[in-house]
């Protein structure tokens, strides 16, 4: 990465995004939605009315230069340093585990191992399968569509992190088979596996089923992923 440290590559990443979108805006407010900025703090960051900003993310102010597209990354990123850094720390690790950040959302170990009722109770999952062990080491915020289609079964490993006692994460789930067979061909399994995106009643049929055989706890979540992600981040 010829030292360039993760804020360097993520607004590197930010900006090229914004910059051959075929709609900046929309990519545009995509990034601050992920940040949860509001349009008047960013516009408050960069000493503008946030007309401007609405203005850029609608389309009706023609699409930013590279140069305004420079500032809006940098006014990011500089609210979350302000906030602690999560976004950009957030980055740091799927960046270091080989991942790109729109496959693998969070990576993340845990200082101590903690109880699964403590993080299922932060992200409002419910347990829909009991594991062989109630308590996870770190987590994984997988893209599971992302995941499926473009990582190898070595790659799929990796998202275990320092240790596979941790809860796997998948979101954008509709049914859950396919995360679950695709963790049939890894091994070992993770602790835990939670599917974002759904409630008990339109899981797969067999999704409990297979998680006893494997031994690990299933839960599902509906909350919204970026509340979820947030609530992840008082586990650390």
């Amino acid at each position: 990465m010829g030292g360039r440290g993760p804020k360097q590559e993520l607004a590197e990443k930010i900006a090229g995004e914004i910059t051959l979108s075929d709609d900046p805006g929309a990519t545009l407010r995509k990034w601050r939605t992920d940040f949860g900025v509001s349009q008047t703090d960013l516009a408050d960051e960069l000493e503008v009315s946030s007309s401007v900003i609405s203005d850029y993310e609608s389309g009706r102010r023609e699409s930013p230069g590279i140069g305004v597209v420079g500032r809006l990354v940098e006014g990011l990123l500089a609210i979350d340093e302000r906030h602690g850094g999560d976004r950009i720390r957030q980055y740091g690790r799927v960046l270091s585990a080989g991942f790109e950040s729109d496959v693998v959302y969070d990576l993340r170990e845990y200082a101590t191992s903690k109880p699964l009722a403590q993080l299922y109770d932060e992200i409002g999952a419910a347990q829909v399968a009991a594991g062989d062990t109630d308590r996870v080491s770190g987590h994984t915020v997988i893209d599971s569509i992302g995941a499926i289609t473009s990582l190898s079964s070595e790659e799929f490993f990796r998202l275990y992190g320092q240790s596979t006692n941790r809860a796997l994460i998948f979101t954008g789930v509709t049914r859950g088979e396919s995360p679950l067979v695709a963790l049939r061909v890894v091994n070992p399994t993770p602790n835990a596996v939670v599917l974002h995106g759904i409630e008990e009643d339109e899981l797969w049929d067999h999704a409990a089923d297979l998680a006893r055989i494997d031994g690990y706890s299933l839960a599902v979540t509906n909350e919204p992923l970026e509340e979820l992600l947030d609530h992840l981040v008082t586990l650390e």
